[in-house]
């Protein structure tokens, strides 16, 4: 049954705008108020990308509309139709999307979150999991809103990128500001266009330059005795990574896992599916006594396992908890070869001549015991390309010539003015593709509540799901049914879809 009577299912039904494409139904209407029109146990999954609760770049939906919300509902009935459990929102939620990160607002953002997540943990199968994008100074309060709605927290994956920018204030110019000093210049670079947040539609990476925009770099030197004191202070890190909280519905009632999957085909997560496939790698044991040398050697109480591939199954590696974008940057964190925890230092006895007095024959230094690989380890997807983002649509190319700005792309975008992909948090149709087959059985039902530009909906359809996607902007709605009637008319057009759980990171193209 849903959590409304017939009357006001029928109601916010007629109110919303619902079109049908193969196996994806989509709405435009508010999620909260859609979610609670849908059958109890009716989702197997849900994977989405909600409000960060940090208005990016001043996006409604992050910001306003969490305001609009609560304006509407803070006088509400608690029996009202799209009303929360306690009448609606808080009232302090009109600046739970804002930049605001004191402790009320935040409240009031966990408060939002714990709404969506309570019609999400009713529709969703027992043991059904939930996969939500957060940002890292939001994600605590997300998460437990999903948890105060009666999910259990089961795991926490890690997008690691390359491409963050630092959105630092400089505490000593601001000090030189404040006393109204200037900062004498000790040397100028060389002129640099300067860089648009949020434009990775229009390249890979997240940061695009703006022919109309120039600046000069320069280094300066402190003007006051209080800007020196804080000269190389800054506000903030770099983001490099998205965290994705991985939480599950309790199983049935007095079910084990495994009674619970044959009961309702969820509770459990496609390990195989999602397996980051060999690479390559040489991993054997090439330095190493095997298990019957040291029997012989050393008697009955000294065993080695026995020598063979290292990392597992041949099938590939178990998925983990990090995916990372593949960038050069994420990968140089990563030991030069996998498995490795240091070189070969040369002062090593062989195996024959361990212990013999000079240690003869010893190995080269400089090279490492006998492994290679490192990030490809991981599953890795990069951001989203511009393929990638303007598949179904008309690609406008690259936008960011003289004097525009992202902002002017998006108004004109909004107003039918470009033919592009113009939402700016963009996820990459491969992530999503693996993420829905991770926690989604085969044919299974996936929803997300706050659809974007619909790449959760274009990965269901890659994948053979069946999809319900909700969005609330009149703007975006369209960019989601163009692009998922694309992925449906190319995954018809390719035949049979046999989904690779990773690609090659290291191949050429």
């Amino acid at each position: 049954m849903s959590a409304f009577n017939a009357q006001e299912q029928a109601a916010v039904a007629e109110a919303a705008e619902c079109v049908v494409i193969g196996d994806a139904t989509l709405y435009r209407a508010d999620c909260i108020a859609l979610m609670r029109t849908l059958p109890d146990n009716s989702v197997d999954s849900v994977v989405t990308d909600p409000p960060y609760g940090i208005s990016f770049m001043g996006k409604a939906w992050d910001g306003a509309d969490i305001v609009a919300r609560t304006e509407r509902r803070r006088g509400f009935a608690s029996h009202a139709p799209d009303a929360g459990p306690n009448g609606g929102h808080k009232s302090i939620a009109a600046e739970a999307g804002k930049y605001d990160l004191a402790p009320a607002a935040m409240r009031a953002f966990q408060d939002f979150s714990e709404d969506w997540a309570r019609e999400a943990f009713r529709v969703l199968k027992p043991g059904g999991h939930l996969l939500s994008f957060s940002s890292a100074r939001t994600y605590h309060r997300m998460t437990s809103g999903i948890e105060d709605a009666g999910f259990e927290i089961r795991d926490q994956i890690m997008w690691v990128f390359g491409s963050g920018f630092p959105k630092s204030q400089n505490v000593s110019k601001a000090l030189d500001k404040a006393a109204g000093a200037e900062r004498a210049v000790l040397s100028e670079g060389r002129a640099v266009k300067r860089m648009i947040p949020g434009a990775d539609q229009y390249a890979t990476g997240s940061w695009t330059k703006d022919n109309g925009r120039e600046y000069v770099p320069q280094v300066t030197a402190p003007a006051t005795d209080d800007a020196a004191q804080w000269d190389g202070w800054g506000t903030a890190l770099k983001p490099a990574h998205e965290p994705i909280c991985v939480a599950r519905k309790p199983l049935a009632k007095g079910h084990t896992v495994a009674a619970n999957v044959l009961a309702h085909g969820t509770g459990a997560i496609n390990i195989d599916a999602c397996r980051v496939e060999p690479t390559g790698e040489s991993r054997g044991r090439t330095c190493e006594a095997s298990q019957d040398q040291r029997h012989t050697s050393s008697g009955g109480t000294n065993f080695a396992a026995t020598p063979g591939v290292r990392g597992g199954a041949a099938e590939g590696r178990w998925p983990a908890n990090l995916i990372h974008d593949g960038s050069a940057e994420v990968v140089a964190l990563f030991p030069v070869q996998a498995g490795a925890s240091a070189p070969v230092m040369g002062t090593e006895p062989s195996n024959m001549t361990k212990s013999v007095f000079g240690q003869i024959n010893r190995q080269a230094s400089n090279a490492f015991h006998g492994d290679t690989g490192s990030a490809a380890r991981f599953f890795y997807c990069a951001k989203a390309s511009r393929a990638d983002r303007n598949a179904g649509l008309v690609d406008p190319g690259p936008q960011f010539r003289s004097g525009t700005t992202l902002r002017k792309l998006e108004v004109a975008g909004a107003a039918g003015k470009l033919g592009g992909n113009f939402h700016p948090t963009v996820k990459p149709t491969d992530l999503m593709a693996y993420l829905c087959r991770l926690v989604t059985p085969p044919g299974g039902m996936v929803l997300d509540p706050f659809m974007g530009s619909g790449s959760t909906g274009k990965a269901a359809m890659r994948e053979g799901f069946r999809f319900i996607g909700v969005e609330l902007s009149a703007e975006y709605f369209p960019l989601c049914m163009a692009r998922i009637q694309r992925e449906i008319d190319s995954v018809a057009a390719a035949g049979v879809f046999e989904p690779t759980s990773q690609f090659d990171l290291f191949a050429e193209v």
